[in-house]
């Protein structure tokens, strides 16, 4: 343990650039890391460049990186996390731990009530790390991740919704869905 605390101080938070889009294929390998197209990823520096963030080893290798947003109105306004992923020889070391953490304190100096994300269902690892991290699931979305038309895609996989309450919402609102199971056109309806 105090030597994932001694390579910690190491690691450096810095802004996600646009350079860092022809340097960061290594981290996308894993099967579970969603990947998107450059100009996703460009709008995300464009119009919340303060919730895209990276982390890098001393030599410079990227570690992980999240990308996130605001959205909503009212007591719906929130942080969302897009995405997180850390490269597989960095796991287990905290990494994911103090993006998700950046990404909140974003959030709390925005005024959001709740910070949410999206994950598969089949993900247990990522499940039980948000977890750890002080996040429950809200609801589950029907089908939000499309498998594919292709003859051997993988079929259409539901989400959880997941929220963690800040400061913001002092009495946990933000945590008490009106329906358990929605589907995905329900998503972005309200």
């Amino acid at each position: 343990y105090n030597e994932y605390k001694s390579y910690l101080r190491m690691c450096t938070l810095r802004p996600f650039t646009c350079e860092d889009l022809f340097k960061f294929n290594k981290v996308n390998f894993d099967p579970l890391t969603e990947n998107y197209g450059t100009a996703f990823y460009l709008q995300y520096l464009v119009y919340w460049p303060e919730y895209c963030t990276i982390a890098e080893s001393p030599d410079g290798q990227i570690e992980g990186y999240i990308l996130g947003k605001s959205e909503g109105q009212g007591e719906e306004w929130h942080g969302h996390v897009t995405t997180l992923t850390v490269s597989p020889q960095f796991r287990r070391l905290g990494i994911a731990h103090i993006l998700m953490n950046q990404l909140e304190k974003i959030s709390e100096a925005q005024k959001c009530y709740f910070v949410d994300l999206f994950v598969r269902i089949s993900n247990d690892v990522a499940i039980n790390m948000y977890r750890r991290f002080g996040y429950s699931v809200y609801r589950q979305i029907i089908e939000y991740y499309a498998g594919g038309n292709a003859p051997h895609s993988p079929p259409d996989e539901d989400a959880y919704d997941m929220r963690k309450a800040l400061s913001h919402d002092k009495e946990g609102k933000s945590l008490i869905a009106k329906k358990k199971l929605i589907k995905t056109t329900e998503l972005f309806s309200n």
